[in-house]
């Protein structure tokens, strides 16, 4: 088999040397447009799963690079004049020339054939070679040239940031936050050698014109707008890695993350804050005589040695290939066109918060080479290489994403306290977890743990006096009632109502729930009226027959269990005359349809009804089909009133610019879509008992362009806040039937932590995370971090109805209130041998203990 490879970096050489090792008989060649010697970057980390890949791929390649690595535990957390510390992460990092050196000398040894310069097109090489291996950067001509079957999108992000060397040795993974009056400036940094480390400054637009940095870009270097580049090297989902980087010049440049204890400790919190200010207005470089360097923008990176002066202790900042740039996540609909692939940056890029550029290529690069081998041609090759790898790196972009929208949000976080601040930025990505943590490092784990208790029992929202346990068992204090834990079952309908009559069925459904733990049950979207019903089977509550089935399902939560029960009260609008979920979800009804209504005659779909545009009288007869609701709600007992404002029902239609095309008061502006939803508010508020909580369920983002976004959602929770609300329950989508939701692990929570931390902060409004949220470690590692103050779970719930219970036996945990019916199972139990008393294996035990080894070069 005849093999061309189109670029030299880790990817395409790691490739070459595997596809050559594993049948010598193949006829390689890789193409790469720099000479030997001559690359652009600094250091490149790895995660130990990856090193593990690499050995058992090809031991020889390890050992050399083993040789070299600088190896550290910690991450240090430098902000507010405190330093957070987490060990036990094991960081192994080198320098990228020397990677590129021992990959290189691995395919001279193997016999692959290497060409320096320019590389033909693809498709000449297509035509010569039975495969095509494009691994040529973010800035793939490859990809470019075949856009139609690669299919490209490139989603070009906010923050500015530059790549830099430095001959300051850090002795551990560091984030360096910096308050300054233009905002906040983040460093990120790490060792990779004896003598060298990498350097990342990174801000927001703002800041970075604020601090003058466009206008030195334009006298030493341009702004290299639309840059792209992916990190390498995954760790623990708290680092930056240093991987192929490319200018718009074509230069590829490498470097991560942060600063270390040793720097700071020597720097005391005064001088270090007087420096920022006093460089914090329009930042100049010094006098030099050097003339300029026009592969870098020498001018910024003047001023940030002038920046970070304190922090490197008398060491230099050194570029290569280094401008400002913005980041650009790469994704691709195909990464195969022919006998053409793609591998690496070439078919996506993961942001290089979470190090994962050369990380991703060298894997791919593992994936490709064993596929040849494993199928008996090159189509079947290429389509296994795709299916197991597109799953791996798809997950590593979310995950990449997470870390990137919350570096762009870092202002947000300034206020909060240093042990969460450092909890918080550690779990970003939402790999790592509390669970994950305490593995690592229990004391800084348990560290956080205390600092919650204390710190929630001081917010006022949880009964003291502090207890440490684990966070989803604090107690919360919504409004006027106290919660016994911070675990919400969500509402989800269950059309199984008979003319809106909840039944049995409705009984066992939210009464289980409530035995199983949790401590506030919702019920199903309640509708206000016959014609708001979703389908035939959805409960309401516009009649006293409804109320009195309600009042018999309260009464048993109330009776027998401690939990609290709210209920939703929703109308369906335009996607109202359905059938039921599991005979064609918002499918129209075969027959016996009943008239949609809607703020627009806009359908949800062009299978559904086009909905009656409401007139202003039909607004106030719906509204108070609202309040007669609550009325009869109030009286049936529920604890919590629930407003549906999500999904594209009735309330949400009017919130989103996509489904409200009116041009009265009830349109427009966001201000005018909000007055409908507002004035159902008010006068529900009005009629629902003083002491009883009322929360908003909203979706805060319609995802589908033109529609609703963050930046509204928070302005919506806001309105909600000054109306009265005691909570918002922050949901998404729904809304529009072209929606493209990024599904995901807790793919919602990032809504929910940015309203926690604008509104909720600032006004007390609850802020109830939901949305895939699927294990009690996501639970405590959402509530500690500050990015909800509870946690709604709905599919979770259908699996197990003792979830909640569950979750405190797995924690060990036994202050959970069990039925005294269920108390003699409220431990796990055994499962088989396994469980079983083992015998001591050795003769004496060491206590475990965090590892928190640092770089130290000697």
């Amino acid at each position: 088999m005849r093999i061309a490879v189109i670029g030299g970096g880790p990817g395409g050489l790691y490739f070459a040397a595997l596809a050559k090792r594993l049948d010598p008989r193949r006829d390689i060649t890789l193409y790469e447009r720099n000479p030997a010697g001559r690359t652009f970057g600094f250091g490149v980390v790895f995660s130990d799963e990856t090193l593990g890949g690499i050995e058992h791929a090809d031991p020889e390649v390890y050992q050399a690079m083993a040789a070299e690595f600088a190896r550290w535990d910690d991450i240090d957390v430098h902000y507010r004049g405190t330093v957070t510390t987490s060990g036990g992460h094991g960081f192994a990092a080198l320098g990228r020339v020397r990677l590129l050196d021992i990959l290189r000398e691995r395919c001279h040894h193997l016999g692959v054939r290497i060409v320096c310069g320019a590389a033909p097109a693809a498709a000449e090489l297509a035509a010569e070679y039975d495969l095509v291996v494009a691994a040529d950067g973010v800035h793939s001509a490859t990809r470019e040239t075949h856009a139609d079957a690669f299919r490209p999108e490139n989603e070009e992000r906010s923050c500015r940031y530059i790549w830099l060397g430095t001959d300051r040795v850090f002795d551990a993974f560091t984030f360096w936050i910096a308050e300054t009056p233009h905002g906040v400036v983040q460093v990120h940094a790490y060792p990779y050698d004896r003598t060298s480390s990498t350097l990342i400054v990174e801000m927001a637009e703002d800041v970075w014109r604020g601090h003058g940095f466009d206008v030195l870009s334009e006298s030493g270097g341009r702004a290299g707008d639309g840059d792209a580049g992916a990190g390498a090297g995954d760790q623990a989902g708290a680092g930056a890695g240093a991987g192929e980087r490319a200018t718009r010049s074509g230069i590829d440049c490498s470097t991560v993350e942060l600063f270390n204890n040793e720097t700071v400790e020597q720097l005391n919190k005064a001088t270090i804050e007087q420096s920022i200010v006093a460089q914090s207005d329009r930042l100049t470089p010094p006098p030099t005589t050097t003339p300029p360097d026009p592969t870098n923008d020498t001018s910024s990176i003047a001023a940030c040695q002038t920046l970070l002066t304190p922090l490197l202790n008398g060491k230099t900042l050194r570029g290569n290939g280094s401008h400002w740039i913005r980041f650009t996540t790469v994704r691709c609909a195909n990464w195969r066109h022919g006998n053409i692939v793609l591998l690496g940056d070439a078919a996506h890029t993961a942001h290089f918060s979470i190090g994962s550029g050369t990380k991703l290529a060298m894997e791919d690069a593992l994936a490709l080479a064993a596929a040849l081998t494993e199928q008996s041609t090159v189509d079947d090759a290429l389509a296994a290489y795709e299916a197991e790898r597109r799953p791996v790196v798809e997950s590593t972009q979310r995950a990449a994403q997470a870390s990137l929208e919350w570096f762009e949000r870092i202002g947000q976080y300034a206020g909060q306290d240093p042990v969460r601040f450092g909890f918080n930025i550690l779990t970003r990505s939402r790999r790592v977890t509390l669970d994950n943590l305490r593995l690592r490092d229990p004391e800084f784990a348990a560290r956080c743990a205390e600092w919650y208790a204390t710190a929630e029992v001081a917010r006022g929202v949880t009964p003291g006096p502090p207890v440490v346990r684990p966070p989803m068992f604090q107690p919360y204090r919504l409004g006027g009632l106290v919660l016994k834990n911070r675990v919400v079952v969500s509402a989800m309908d269950m059309y199984s109502a008979v003319d809106g009559v909840p039944g049995d069925f409705h009984l066992v459904h939210l009464g289980s729930k409530a035995l199983g733990g949790a401590a506030l049950v919702m019920t199903e979207m309640v509708c206000v009226s016959p014609s708001g019903r979703i389908t035939p089977g959805c409960a309401g509550l516009w009649s006293d027959e409804q109320g009195a089935a309600w009042r018999r399902i309260v009464d048993f939560v109330h009776r027998d269990s401690t939990a609290r029960i709210g209920v939703q009260l929703g109308h369906s609008g335009r996607k109202g005359s359905t059938r039921l979920m599991w005979e064609g979800i918002d499918e129209p009804l075969p027959e016996d349809n009943w008239p949609v209504v809607g703020p627009s005659p806009i359908p949800y779909a062009a299978r559904n009804q086009v909905p009656h545009e409401l007139t202003v009288p039909e607004l106030r007869a719906i509204r108070e089909e609202f309040v007669a609701a609550a009325r009869r709600a109030a009286d049936a007992g529920f604890d919590v009133l629930e407003l549906h404002c999500a999904h594209g029902y009735l309330l949400s239609s009017f919130l989103s610019p996509l489904t409200n095309h009116r041009t009265d008061a009830y349109g427009g502006p966001l201000a005018h879509r909000l007055r409908f939803p507002l004035e159902v508010f008010a006068a529900v508020r009005a009629v629902w008992p003083a002491d009883r909580p009322v929360t908003v369920r909203v979706s805060a983002t319609d995802w589908a362009p033109g529609g609703t976004d963050a930046d509204d959602a928070v302005a919506i929770a806001r309105a909600f806040a000054a109306a009265g609300a005691d909570g918002i329950d922050v949901s998404t989508g729904q809304v529009v039937s072209d929606e493209r939701p990024a599904f995901g692990r807790s793919y919602q929570t990032p809504y929910a932590d940015r309203i926690a931390n604008e509104v909720g902060r600032e006004t007390g409004l609850t802020v109830i995370a939901v949305g895939a949220i699927s294990s009690y470690d996501d639970v405590n590692s959402i509530l500690l971090a500050g990015r909800a103050d509870l946690c709604a779970l709905g599919r979770t719930h259908l699996y197990d109805p003792q979830w909640t219970l569950h979750a405190a036996a797995a924690q060990g945990y036994a202050g959970a209130e069990w039925p005294v019916q269920f108390r003699a199972g409220s431990r796990p139990p055994a499962a088989g041998r396994t469980d079983a008393a083992r015998p001591r294996l050795s003769l004496v035990t060491e206590p475990a203990a965090t590892r928190h080894e640092r770089w130290r070069p000697s």
